[in-house]
């Protein structure tokens, strides 16, 4: 994007012309550093607002720029290992759990060479840019031809962003807060695949958006109904009256990825 004519220098200008300046005692005093080319200012605790608003103002700008409208979200378990490793997954039912990663890919791929006839604007599929489902959909993507967006998160033992997610589009965040935002800013659709504590606090900030009516109603599909079924027992919350009936009808349940682009293509229809 062309840089308007302003009437006062740059930013990068004044980096470049103060690396340029005489060393001495004043010059080297961390008062003397452009406030906003100091990283030790930026990471002071009282600029904690400061760089929360950078989160999210980078990524919503990247995605301007790429004219990125719609997204599809993909949320899962960074555990959930492609069929050619389940032998090595570290317990029988994430063994079992790996046709999921097979699912996301197709899903992807779906969803994506579906975003193409739109030339990409639409409907991009976006995923934490993890290993394990994050991965297929990436992957899934990338396999369609298409571009796909990658929201990673600093984590004591995370590893580097997956090999299949568009460079360009892949954001490092500091902040879950910022990066659950841009998940589901620009979602048309949400899916959730077996995963663990992460997946759970994602899907569930979507459903009570939506239960709130804090955001817009969106179809929201949870692969895998056993897994789901099993560890939350919906209907007891039904049943208790600690959530309503008609909030069962906020999601539905879907085993593949051709049944998740029928409900998909039904919604975009209705």
């Amino acid at each position: 994007m062309a840089r308007k004519q302003e009437a006062f220098p740059n930013a990068e200008t004044d980096i470049e012309i103060t690396s340029k300046i005489a060393d001495t005692a004043q010059t080297r005093a961390p008062a003397y550093r452009l406030a906003f080319a100091d990283d030790e200012f930026l990471c002071r605790d009282e600029l904690r607002g400061m760089r929360m608003h950078l989160e999210m103002l980078k990524p919503e700008m990247v995605m301007a720029e790429r004219g990125i409208e719609s997204t599809v979200v993909m949320f899962g378990g960074a555990r959930i290992p492609d069929p050619v490793n389940k032998d090595k997954a570290r317990t029988e039912t994430l063994s079992n759990l790996s046709k999921y990663y097979t699912e996301a890919r197709k899903f992807a791929r779906l969803v994506t060479a579906k975003s193409m006839e739109s030339y990409g604007h639409h409907d991009v599929i976006v995923t934490g840019g993890g290993p394990g489902v994050m991965e297929a959909g990436n992957r899934g993507a990338a396999e369609a031809g298409g571009s796909s967006i990658a929201l990673n998160i600093v984590l004591p033992f995370e590893q580097a962003p997956n090999e299949y997610c568009t460079p360009e589009l892949c954001f490092n965040f500091h902040y879950f807060a910022t990066r659950k935002i841009h998940f589901l800013i620009r979602a048309k659709a949400i899916t959730a695949f077996p995963g663990g504590f992460g997946t759970f606090d994602e899907l569930f900030e979507a459903l009570t958006l939506i239960q709130t009516k804090r955001m817009k109603r969106v179809p929201i599909l949870l692969f895998g109904e056993e897994f789901w079924r099993s560890v939350i027992n919906w209907e007891v919350l039904a049943d208790a009256g600690t959530i309503g009936a008609d909030d069962l009808e906020l999601f539905q349940f879907v085993e593949t990825a051709d049944q998740a682009m029928k409900i998909l293509n039904e919604w975009d229809e209705s």
